[in-house]
């Protein structure tokens, strides 16, 4: 599995993706709530989540921490589990608030490895979530893996047991890069077009 060669097949064959995709002005905050309520759910059913939200003036750390859990609900019921997400959505915003005065740059600035650690530390936020948080509104090199991942790499023969072997396997061999990509951009790009290539073929 030349992940090098691969990658150039996909960006030739589905062309820049420009992710993560944001509707509002809020971007980095809708970047992790668009992180979190992906879970377990397609990308179709996160959009009207979203668009609810931000129709509903919601989309702020302020806004979700003091707004009615049910009302929260009724807004996210698209995404699906939406009784947990939206206890997931509030501690969320309610640490954001609490320990960088609810603005995601303060949050940012610390390294790649104490910023996972503490998103992680958070209840429901998974490797997952946590690296769609970093690389997508924080922009650092660390490679997501998700269901598209897996799938691609089942189609190789490539199988781990774990998350972080296989994101040990994308980083590893993709760590001399593509001529004139940084890594954050290589990764971005490259998950974008995973995604893009799952969604082609029907899978959720």
């Amino acid at each position: 599995m030349n992940l090098v060669k691969l990658f150039n097949q996909l960006r030739k064959q589905y062309g820049s993706q420009s992710w993560w995709p944001v509707v509002g002005h809020n971007s980095l905050f809708e970047i992790s709530i668009g992180a979190i309520l992906t879970q377990n759910t397609t990308w179709t059913n996160v959009e009207k989540a979203i668009k609810c939200l931000l129709d509903a003036d919601l989309m702020s750390p302020q806004a979700i921490s003091t707004c009615a859990s049910g009302k929260l609900q009724k807004c996210i019921r698209s995404s699906g589990y939406y009784k947990q997400k939206t206890k997931k959505l509030k501690i969320f915003s309610k640490w954001l608030i609490k320990k960088y005065k609810g603005n995601l740059r303060f949050f940012l600035k610390k390294s790649l490895t104490t910023a996972r650690e503490e998103l992680l530390s958070l209840w429901g936020i998974g490797p997952e979530t946590a690296d769609s948080i970093l690389l997508y509104a924080g922009k650092k090199p660390i490679f997501v893996i998700d269901a598209y991942t897996k799938r691609l790499c089942k189609k190789y023969c490539v199988e781990f047991k774990t998350y972080n072997e296989y994101q040990q396997f994308f980083e590893t061999n993709l760590r001399a890069g593509v001529l004139g990509w940084t890594k954050t951009k290589l990764y971005n790009e490259f998950h974008a077009l995973i995604v893009r290539w799952g969604k082609g073929r029907g899978y959720n």
